[in-house]
């Protein structure tokens, strides 16, 4: 389904093109007067899935309740970009917010699972909300959250991870432990979205979170509206990539997944000296992954030690029948550490997620599990997205 571009003016968003795969834009074919009429109808309509999502909370005197929205992430619970997500939730009174995330940034921690260790939970304080931190993986969270043993529900309305700090397009989804916190919701039958932030160092700030969260509050309500409805798309969940100034974005733009990817760069470690954790650490890590860089340098190299020590030990012990000492493999042991590098990319296709967020929009990609049915999952995202901005409802 195509859709034509038009500008987008509600609450929450700046004046704003919304544009799907293979959409004109509004100084294209329909001039000023369709674009403004556009702009309109696209504003009516999320102000009136937002309207309806607070008319559905509100409505008690059946007993019914609020719906229940689940918030994880890959950063961590002590991230700003959770932070702001679950405050931004809250503070719009339409949805019962619980949240489990895991105790320390597992950013690049992809799917992983723990399987071989013992998990704990910690209860965690989030104004509004009900919060569980798990020294586990963002799948470990979503898994456990949905298990029924540590919430009293073990389904909810939706699955938010993020706000991620940094973008995850193209190949990234692979490394992602924010979106692979979606995609378990996902594997578990539930409607999920992922959402991060283009980050740069040099040019992004904390309150940037809050003005992510907020430009993602009408789609996020609409989606509540016709999960209720059974009109959300099925068999996929929806990255949302929010450019670096989330305040001046120009709408969202429904795109294609890319085969975008840093660059990975391994770098030699010397075993006798081990500098600080940042020094060697990505510009996008935070500091809970350095702090447990070092923590895991540390035991490394107390591991050494005694590796040493019972060697000198086995040496004076270890005597052959001649007399001599036995002749002792030698053990060795190299440290490296991994950056993710940023490189050029000369794809020039303004369809895909990376150009479009590089562009300024709010880059809206579905991702689903069964390859062999891409296209038609695609297709049936498209029209959803599409009937959400223009007020209608899916067929």
């Amino acid at each position: 389904m195509t859709t034509d571009s038009m500008s987008i003016k509600n609450n929450y968003l700046p004046p704003a093109l919304l544009a799907a795969p293979g959409g004109g834009g509004v100084d294209g074919e329909g001039g000023e007067g369709d674009a403004k009429s556009g702009e309109e109808e696209a504003g009516a309509a999320l102000s009136s899935a937002a309207a309806a999502a607070a008319a559905a909370a509100d409505e008690s005197g059946d007993g019914s309740k609020k719906p229940v929205i689940l918030v994880t992430n890959g950063d961590g619970i002590g991230s700003p970009g959770l932070t702001a997500l679950v405050e931004a939730l809250v503070r719009g009174g339409q949805c019962d917010v619980h949240v489990c995330a895991p105790e320390s940034d597992k950013s690049a921690s992809g799917h992983a699972v723990t399987v071989r260790e013992t998990v704990a939970v910690t209860s965690a304080e989030f104004n509004g909300a009900t919060a569980f931190e798990v020294s586990g993986t963002p799948a470990d969270c979503v898994s456990l959250a949905l298990s029924g043993v540590l919430f009293s529900w073990s389904r909810p309305a939706l699955v938010i991870s993020g706000i991620n700090k940094g973008s995850n397009c193209g190949c990234h989804i692979f490394y992602s432990g924010s979106v692979a916190g979606a995609r378990e919701a996902l594997l578990c039958g539930l409607p999920s979205f992922a959402i991060s932030l283009n980050w740069r160092k040099d040019e992004s700030q904390e309150s940037d979170f809050k003005d992510a969260a907020e430009v993602c509050l009408p789609l996020i309500y609409a989606a509540i509206r016709d999960i209720d409805k059974g009109l959300f798309p099925k068999s996929c969940l929806l990255s949302i990539e929010i450019p670096t100034s989330p305040s001046t974005n120009k709408g969202f733009k429904l795109t294609r997944q890319s085969l975008w990817r840093s660059s990975l760069s391994w770098q030699a470690v010397s075993a006798n000296r081990h500098p600080s954790a940042g020094q060697f650490m990505s510009m996008h890590q935070s500091l809970g992954v350095q702090l447990a860089q070092l923590g895991r340098d540390a035991s490394a190299a107390g591991a050494a030690r005694r590796i040493n020590a019972q060697r000198k030990i086995v040496e004076i012990d270890s005597v052959g029948a001649a007399g001599k000492p036995e002749t002792q493999r030698e053990v060795v042991k190299k440290y490296f550490r991994l950056q993710f590098l940023e490189k050029q990319q000369e794809e020039l296709d303004e369809e895909l997620d990376f150009r479009a967020l590089e562009n300024g929009f709010i880059a809206v990609t579905s991702l689903h599990l069964n390859l062999h049915e891409g296209s038609e999952i695609q297709a049936s995202a498209s029209e959803w997205f599409a009937s959400v901005l223009t007020g209608g409802e899916s067929p």
